[in-house]
């Protein structure tokens, strides 16, 4: 092969026989930011995503002797994000990064391997004073909270010519039971001060990631957005109609009822931060906290316990990673 080199610059190629090899290695064009808004007359539907787009395949020369002959260039991939929000739509962020995904590795041979990560902003519409709201969702816990606006939702779509793997999932989805939790009968030892609880508030941010069991095109594929609002219903539900004895036992009551309900997912995992909170003590100033009408707690950011943990379909194998942050 030719190396690209300007007159008067040494030869990239490197030392023959150097004692050195070139590991796992990929390319892309991270956090596009894309917005399409869909009008139907005068009522407008907004989709909007953060993609990231990670190449893989033949790439060694152009580590080892800087020829881009191999290289499409990261500014492509931007544009091909762009281009393909007009041309195909986004249906759903996993749609829209399965047809990414196979534009990549199909259009360009020396790419084996894409790796597509999505980030997705939901958007509530705003109700003027004339309007008809819905339904409130149904019968809610009166005990059980989420907070509105917060959550992102996730999804990471890898191919390599052949075969998919779709995770999905979200993370910043805030939720509190005030109440239906305890936390006792724990091991104790010099070091140990916490009081056992026989009634306390139950918070954390739920970070999860789901792994779908469709790895090719000859299965049917799930109706992704069905299967977002369900799982998260279900997850929520679970908490909510959990009376808890450890946040473990949360967790898992959470992950069993996605994988109860949702035939198309294999695999479920979560981290989940313990939002303490804490009672004031208000004795100093001649007040009683804790009584019938009510208490006030002070909501502690850290430190906090870090539980986490994965639930699998009976037969199924772990694959998504121990650790969310690399996902």
């Amino acid at each position: 092969m030719t190396v690209n080199t300007r007159p008067g610059r040494p030869d990239p190629s490197g030392t023959p026989g150097r004692p050195v090899m070139l590991g796992q290695n990929q390319y892309g064009k991270a956090e596009n930011r894309v917005v399409r808004i869909t009008r139907d007359g005068a009522t407008h539907h907004i989709k909007d995503l953060n993609v990231s787009v990670a190449l893989s395949g033949d790439m060694e020369e152009v580590h080892t002797s800087g020829s881009n002959a191999n290289v499409l260039p990261t500014d492509t991939t931007k544009n091909t994000v762009y281009a393909f929000a007009k041309e195909y739509g986004i249906e759903s962020a996993e749609q829209f990064g399965i047809h990414l995904a196979r534009h990549f590795v199909t259009s360009q041979e020396p790419i084996h391997r894409t790796r597509i990560r999505i980030e997705e902003y939901t958007w509530e519409r705003i109700a003027t004073s004339g309007a008809h709201a819905g339904p409130g969702g149904g019968d809610g816990a009166g005990h059980s909270f989420v907070r509105k606006g917060q959550e992102t939702r996730l999804t990471q779509i890898t191919y390599d010519g052949e075969s998919w793997e779709v995770v999905s999932g979200l993370k910043d989805l805030v939720v509190m039971n005030s109440t239906n939790s305890e936390f006792w009968g724990f091991v104790k030892d010099r070091y140990t001060t916490l009081k056992e609880a026989y009634d306390r508030i139950l918070a954390t941010q739920v970070s999860a990631r789901w792994r779908f069991d469709w790895t090719g095109d000859e299965q049917e594929m799930p109706d992704w957005e069905e299967s977002y609002e369900q799982t998260r219903r279900h997850m929520l539900q679970a908490f909510a109609e959990t009376y808890s004895l450890s946040l473990q036992q949360t967790l898992y009551e959470m992950g069993s009822r996605i994988i109860d309900h949702r035939d198309e997912i294999d695999e479920v995992r979560f981290s989940l931060p313990n939002k303490h909170h804490f009672l004031v003590d208000l004795e100093p100033f001649g007040l009683e906290n804790d009584t019938p009408d009510g208490a006030v707690y002070f909501a502690a950011d850290r430190p906090y316990g870090l539980i986490e943990a994965t639930v699998l379909r009976d037969g199924c194998e772990a694959r998504i990673p121990t650790d969310l942050t690399n996902l």
